[in-house]
């Protein structure tokens, strides 16, 4: 279990710094740039809640970490969207960012409900 830990610490960081590379790529336009920082707020804070959800006391503590985590994956899916769709970035370029965001929200609803089903037992 540890390394699974340590493994989605370092895959969370590293899709950090993808989010991180890709506003520093984004056109500096009005659009680009309001997107480009939402996208940047948002996808930079789901490593930060997972870190926080290492560190709690209690499931439920965890379990709202990690909502929190969830929230912010959702709210970056929605942003990398709105980039592709206004053909800001192209979206054959966001296409393996968007699998990472769906992969990660697939491993942090699974660690939830995981978490849930061990509270009701």
């Amino acid at each position: 279990m540890k390394g699974d830990r340590s493994d989605l610490k370092l895959r969370t960081k590293q899709y950090a710094l993808r989010i991180i590379r890709l506003f520093g790529s984004l056109p500096n336009t009005t659009e680009g740039q309001v997107l480009g920082k939402q996208l940047l707020r948002s996808g930079t804070s789901v490593g930060a809640h997972y870190r926080e959800a290492q560190r709690v006391k209690s499931s439920a503590d965890f379990v709202s970490k990690m909502e929190g985590a969830l929230q912010e994956l959702d709210e970056t899916e929605y942003w990398l969207e709105l980039i592709g769709e206004t053909s800001i970035v192209a979206q054959e370029r966001l296409e393996a960012l968007i699998g990472e965001t769906s992969e990660l929200t697939a491993i942090f609803v699974s660690m939830v409900k995981n978490v849930k089903a061990s509270k009701a037992n």
